[in-house]
């Protein structure tokens, strides 16, 4: 539970840094990902949102060694509560009065799936069948680029209506959940004991070059999309699919089983259900009030 609360603070705030960084750069494209990588290396504000990332992936490590991967995933999601505050504190995005019953809603889910979690009766997968992983992860890598290039061409139609970027996080959700499976993978392979054998069949497994396709992809996709969209939006929408994702096809992938007795099993489901539903009450185009970029945002580079 501390490792899931710390990996929560230091996602949260590491996307903050990243976007606050970001609305002071030239755009950014997934066209000229070359040009996107020497803008963003170039800001110290954007590396320490990245190194804040990195060591949320790390507390992650150590969650998923020791919570099944749908009871790590509903405390996850609780994460947006913090960030929607350090948005609204450091970046100055405002959230509806709809956008604040999705946190209440947000908040009643992570409180249904702790309550559904009992010490020592549930069991954490180590493993998965490599044939299955790689069935799960390929269609739906392929699933989240084509998303991902889907909203960006209409996203150039001048005509259209702002969007609050929920295809974006559709489709950088789907890379992550992939990289959250991935991320599974390795940490069942993390031993103290034989580290030369478990670096030798880590690298034999799928899961490092699932991350490496998840980082560089992941990192020039949610990079444009957070330019151009509230982070307090976006990336709910992503870490809900991410979470919904991982849960549903992780604990499938790894053999993980659920709660035998009915109550805790219901608080599962449901507080996974109500996750759901906080996505498709997510509105498609803002309406609320951007700040004003700054004037370095609109020189040329």
């Amino acid at each position: 539970m501390a490792a899931a609360l710390l990996a929560n603070t230091l996602y949260s705030l590491g996307f903050v840094l990243e976007k606050r960084a970001l609305t002071s750069l030239p755009e950014v494209s997934i066209r000229q990902p070359a040009r996107l990588l020497r803008l963003v290396l170039g800001s110290p504000l954007w590396i320490g949102g990245s190194l804040a990332l990195a060591a949320g992936f790390a507390a992650q490590l150590v969650v998923y060694r020791t919570l099944p991967i749908a009871a790590a995933q509903g405390i996850f999601v609780s994460g947006l509560v913090l960030l929607v505050l350090l948005s609204a504190r450091l970046l100055g995005e405002e959230t509806s009065g709809r956008e604040r019953y999705a946190l209440g809603a947000i908040l009643l889910a992570l409180l249904m799936v702790v309550l559904s979690l009992r010490e020592g009766s549930d069991a954490v997968g180590q493993e998965a069948p490599y044939q299955l992983i790689l069935l799960v992860c390929v269609p739906s890598l392929a699933a989240g680029v084509w998303l991902y290039g889907s909203a960006e061409r209409r996203t150039r139609n001048r005509h259209r209506r702002p969007t609050t970027g929920v295809e974006y996080g559709v489709a950088v959700g789907l890379l992550y959940g992939v990289s959250s499976l991935a991320i599974k993978g390795v940490a069942g392979h993390l031993t103290t004991h034989g580290i030369g054998g478990a670096l030798l069949d880590l690298l034999s497994s799928p899961y490092p070059y699932l991350l490496l396709f998840t980082g560089v992809f992941g990192l020039v996709m949610s990079q444009a999309a957070l330019q151009r969209c509230r982070a307090s939006l976006i990336v709910p929408v992503c870490t809900t699919v991410t979470s919904l994702f991982t849960a549903v096809l992780g604990t499938l992938s790894f053999g993980e089983a659920l709660p035998d007795e009915p109550l805790r099993l219901a608080l599962r489901v449901a507080g996974t259900a109500l996750a759901v539903a906080v996505l498709l009450t997510m509105p498609k185009h803002d309406t609320a009030p951007q700040p004003s970029p700054p004037a370095k945002e609109l020189a040329s580079p």
